[in-house]
Parts: C-alpha cells; sequence; structure tokens
C-alpha cells in the first residue's frame, strides 16, 4: 500500500495515524512465517488505537454509528483471520491482504472523509475535545446524512 495525496484529508491527527496504518500494514507484507504473526499482531494492536481514537471523536461530536460499526467488523475480521494463520491458514492471510488496501481506500474516501468534514465543519479540536462551532444541518441527530462525504463546502451556496 502506498500513502498518496489521494489519501489525506487535511485533519493532522487523522492523517498522521493514516500514514501509521499504511506502515504498519506494508510491514504486515513484507513479513513472512513467524515474523508474519508478530507484525500482525502489531498491524491489530495500530488498528486498535486508529480505530479508538476515531471512535472517541465520534462520541465526543456525536457522530453516526454506522462508522464505529464498520471498524467493529474489519477489527473482527483481522483477530479471526489472525487465529487462522496461527493454525496455517496462508491462503485466507494472503486474501486478507490483498482486500485491506480496497477497503481503507473506499474507508478513507468515504467514513473519514465525511468524519474529516464534520470535524472541521463544526472546529472541533482532537486534542482539547472542545467544539466550536454549532453542528451543520443534518449532522446532530446521528443520521445517517453524515456517514457520506458532503458534496460541498458547509458555508458555500449552491448554484
Amino acid at each position: 500500500m502506498e500513502w498518496t495525496d489521494k489519501l489525506a484529508l487535511g485533519l493532522g491527527p487523522m492523517d498522521d495515524t493514516h500514514v501509521e496504518f499504511v506502515d504498519a500494514y506494508n510491514r504486515l507484507v513484507a513479513a513472512s512465517g513467524e515474523a508474519q504473526l508478530i507484525e500482525m499482531d502489531a498491524f491489530i494492536a495500530h488498528t486498535v488505537d486508529h480505530f479508538d481514537q476515531e471512535n472517541r471523536w465520534m462520541e465526543l461530536i456525536g457522530f453516526p454509528g454506522c462508522h464505529k460499526a464498520e471498524h467493529d467488523r474489519v477489527l473482527a475480521v483481522c483477530r479471526d483471520v489472525r487465529k487462522r494463520m496461527e493454525r496455517g491458514d496462508a491462503a485466507l492471510g494472503r486474501q486478507l491482504l490483498q482486500e485491506l488496501p480496497i477497503w481503507f481506500d473506499n474507508h478513507v474516501a468515504t467514513m473519514d472523509s465525511a468524519l474529516a468534514a464534520y470535524i472541521e465543519s463544526i472546529g472541533f479540536d482532537t486534542q482539547t475535545g472542545e467544539i466550536r462551532k454549532p453542528p451543520q444541518e443534518g449532522c446532530e441527530d446521528g443520521s445517517s446524512a453524515c456517514c457520506t462525504p458532503p458534496t460541498q463546502k458547509a458555508d458555500s451556496q449552491p448554484a
């Protein structure tokens, strides 16, 4: 997996964590044998921290639960595949390694993009937890409207 500008969302702490995700994935892909299980454990540990960070932000700002639910599903799959890899199912491990970049690209472009845009729109400080602006219309009720990226900036008017 390669870090590209396409994955950058302009939210420093999120982008930094995403760079770390790509690095952890690449270490996992490069490893083999027993080292691959060690790197899988490291990848899962990073992913837990990564998702906990975003989940904490979403809880603080009342962001829709569909994003957290996806995090939970991905972690469950990674943990299950890890157990199967330990029992010798290398094929399933290879399949996960093929699928993760596709999932990550899509997740960043949709759910993480929507989260980053919402965080910016309300002036949420990820360090202090302070919200400086009221939520955008349609997001304050936890509706699924916030699980898709906005098509225009909150302060722009339609043509």
